[in-house]
């Protein structure tokens, strides 16, 4: 399933993301920290979501409560309910 998620609270305005069979196929954000978006998106393809959004559930970035790592796992989250 490949969805665009909306972010809420960071400098990313969005993430493109596809799972397939549970493993994390494509991540870009659009916007963001470019290096700090392309060395997430390198550490996570290829790795089963449910663990990625374990693994970045509740990043803060400078005090916002949220961050870009926060928010892909928001949208990896929705994605997994919505294939349940």
């Amino acid at each position: 399933m490949t969805i665009d998620y909306k972010t809420s609270g960071t400098c990313s305005r969005n993430i493109h993301l596809t799972i397939e069979d549970g493993i994390v196929k494509d991540v870009a954000f659009e916007g963001g920290c470019h290096g700090n978006t392309q060395g997430i998106c390198r550490l996570v393809i290829g790795r089963p979501a449910a663990e990625v959004a374990e693994l970045l559930r509740g990043v803060d970035c400078r005090g916002k409560g949220t961050s870009c790592p926060d928010q892909l796992a928001k949208a990896i989250d929705q994605v997994l309910a919505e294939e349940a």
